[in-house]
């Protein structure tokens, strides 16, 4: 599908070879890392309370109101190289003045300026909730890590702190498979986001095969790095999760695009496992590898209180507030100036590398200099 903005200019097609959302795009084009997109989280409500959530702690189920949306416009007009928005939450579409009135002229915002967007949601809610967005969405991005009904019953409402009916989550359940479904038919790219973790690891073919029956233009596999609302989970050992991926490569649909993101295998690594690992993604058909964005080239804003933060996951207090403060002046501080973001602050260009984020960092390299290290690509 041909995406043009208002002034009738053709935007280039989302693809394997495009991807806006890659940090290494933007790396190589400057220099050096510029703030290239930004985050907005609109709602902490969410009709699910998934054991998975990065962002759990958060939900409430009242919220104030929010910051003026002509102030979060101006902070993206000042954005020099903007290049995508990305709208998240909680459940974005949870209610309805919130699509109308926040998402709605964000997108719009984006498809005049041309550039990318993206909303992150469980896709649950009523159809025509997400209907509105189809004139101006690049990405629906959807959560799927289930194996049936069932799975999504015990993972989708582990912390709700009260049971819910199996007949009430089966329902949502199919919702979002019909949503799905018919959206991808109207047009819509959605892009099925599956976690590898201790639940998922053995099942990713199944959940493969149900994304292509969801008609999904793109499948993204991401490792579960547990944190905040979700820290207590069991982390898999890398041998599990090589096993996992390696598995998942061998029953994949070669024409659908396939997303790697936040791996902790990297060319600089000691392990023949890890390179092989990674020759066979980079030869891989439709297969991509994408850096973190996650203090690369992002910034997030709570749409309720103003303030901004570098890092999504990692325990990093805001820094910033779009009441006082440029988004680029802030992104400027912290690539410049932050000691965390000074050890983890590295590049490979010949292994198209941004290094890890902070999370991989801890918890499979503590102690590790990447800096010192040199990648070994053949």
């Amino acid at each position: 599908m041909k995406v043009m903005n208002n002034g009738g200019t053709q935007l280039r097609e989302l693809s394997p070879s495009y991807d806006p959302w890659d940090p290494i795009r933007s790396l190589r084009k400057h220099g050096r890392h510029r703030l290239t997109s930004v985050e907005m989280t609109v709602t902490n409500l969410c009709n699910m309370r998934c054991e998975h959530c990065a962002v759990g702690d958060t939900l409430v189920m009242n919220e104030p109101d929010m910051i003026p949306l002509d102030l979060m416009l101006r902070r993206l007009d000042e954005v020099e190289h903007l290049e995508t928005i990305s709208i998240t939450g909680g459940e974005p579409s949870f209610r309805r003045q919130t699509v109308d009135n926040v998402i709605v002229p964000l997108l719009r915002y984006a498809r005049e300026r041309g550039i990318r967007s993206q909303i992150n949601s469980n896709l649950t809610l009523d159809l025509d909730r997400y209907e509105k967005l189809l004139p101006y969405l690049d990405v629906m991005h959807i959560s799927f890590n289930y194996t049936g009904p069932e799975h999504f019953h015990t993972t989708g409402f582990a912390n709700s702190g009260h049971p819910v009916p199996y007949a009430a989550a089966e329902k949502m359940y199919n919702r979002m498979i019909d949503n799905a479904k018919s959206l991808s038919k109207s047009g819509m790219f959605i892009s099925a986001e599956t976690m590898i973790n201790f639940r998922t690891h053995r099942h990713l073919p199944q959940m493969h095969q149900a994304v292509l029956e969801m008609g999904c233009r793109r499948h993204e596999v991401h490792p579960m790095y547990p944190s905040a609302f979700a820290a207590d989970l069991p982390v898999l050992s890398l041998e599990e999760m090589r096993a996992g991926i390696h598995d998942l490569l061998d029953h994949r649909d070669e024409n659908v695009w396939m997303l790697f993101g936040t791996l902790p295998f990297f060319a600089c690594g000691s392990g023949e496992e890890d390179r092989e690992l990674l020759r066979r993604l980079h030869n891989a058909k439709n297969v991509t590898v994408r850096n973190d964005p996650d203090g690369r080239s992002r910034v997030n804003v709570n749409m309720f209180t103003g303030d901004v933060f570098v890092t999504d996951f990692a325990a990093i207090p805001s820094f910033g507030s779009v009441y006082r403060n440029n988004l680029d002046e802030i992104f400027e501080e912290w690539t410049t100036n932050h000691p965390l973001n000074r050890t983890v602050n590295c590049h490979c260009d010949a292994a198209s590398c941004c290094g890890p984020n902070l999370l991989v960092a801890d918890m499979y390299y503590k102690g590790v200099d990447f800096k010192s290290r040199r990648a070994i690509v053949d």
